[in-house]
């Protein structure tokens, strides 16, 4: 039985099928998603925590990832938290899971392949290959 899933979560269409497939698996009322959002160490201001105070211009894309969470959390059927933190995105989501105990990471792919997986790594596959639960990896449309 799932008690907590991890859903991660990035700023691409993909987002909405990966949400999407989580609301039609048969979920308890009991369940707990978090929504999690990792800002990729390169995006971010490196030294400047997303819980700190920032100045405007700062805080404006954490402002918009987080009421882009807060528009899919209200969708949700059941009770969830979000997490918006910076880092490399796969060891972030391992990192989450194992704090929340998941017992699912929910996580798209956007079918890389030949270079273009080489040169940007594959999130999904990382977060497959090292994580203590099970991974739904949700593809894009064909």
């Amino acid at each position: 039985m799932l008690n907590t899933i991890l859903v991660a979560l990035d700023s691409s269409e993909l987002s909405d099928r990966v949400l999407e497939t989580i609301k039609q698996l048969p979920l308890s009322p009991e369940v707990k998603i978090i929504l999690a959002h990792v800002i990729p160490a390169s995006d971010s201001d490196l030294e400047t925590a997303a819980d700190r105070p920032q100045n405007e211009a700062q805080a404006m894309p954490y402002r918009h990832i987080e009421k882009q969470l807060q528009a899919y959390q209200a969708s949700l059927p059941c009770d969830s938290e979000l997490e918006i933190v910076s880092g490399d995105p796969a060891e972030e989501i391992i990192r989450l899971a194992n704090i929340y105990h998941a017992d699912l990471i929910a996580i798209g792919s956007r079918g890389l392949t030949g270079v273009k997986r080489i040169l940007q790594g594959s999130v999904s596959s990382q977060v497959v290959e090292d994580a203590n639960c099970s991974v739904l990896v949700v593809k894009p449309l064909a």
